[in-house]
């Protein structure tokens, strides 16, 4: 089962780094290059405590759709997601924000379980891992620049 765990610095107040990671609006910004869309649930905003969000996009030339749900949230230390549908057999990303001085140390825990059994983990060995690293590394700095911009570091 891949984990995954990446850290950010972000020169930005930790509310600001909070919201804009919980943003529906801003995901599908960095998400664009897949045509990612939110078609259920909450579809603009930021996500809270117990809402869910339906994604479709297109990932290698598949078009997939993945249900989350929000199952914790203590503003502005962390929140967690979970699938409760899609093509995973499991997956659950912990955001972790830890002011500190100065800047703030926002914190991916990122796990899932592929289908296929050991297709599924030849995927992982050979490619997927590293994918969906690369997706969550390109959403990081996205969230980084909005959050270290001037007009962004108002309280969302």
């Amino acid at each position: 089962m891949p984990n995954i765990l990446l850290s950010t610095r972000i020169n930005a107040p930790v509310e600001v780094c909070f919201n804009l990671a919980r943003s529906i609006d801003l995901h599908l910004d960095t998400m664009k290059h897949t045509g990612e869309r939110a078609i259920a649930g909450t579809t603009s905003g930021l996500i809270g405590l117990h809402e869910t969000v339906t994604w479709k996009a297109r990932h290698f030339g598949v078009s997939l759709k993945l249900t989350s749900k929000i199952t914790e949230c203590v503003y502005p230390v962390t929140f967690a997601d979970e699938m409760v549908d899609g093509p995973f057999k499991m997956m659950k990303h912990r955001h972790v924000f830890e002011q500190m001085q100065g800047y703030t140390l926002m914190t991916d825990k990122f796990v899932y379980e592929s289908p296929l059994g050991i297709l599924g983990y030849l995927a992982d060995l050979l490619f997927l891992r590293k994918y969906m690293q690369n997706l969550i590394e390109h959403r990081n700095q996205v969230i980084k620049q909005k959050a270290e911009s001037t007009t962004a570091n108002l309280v969302i």
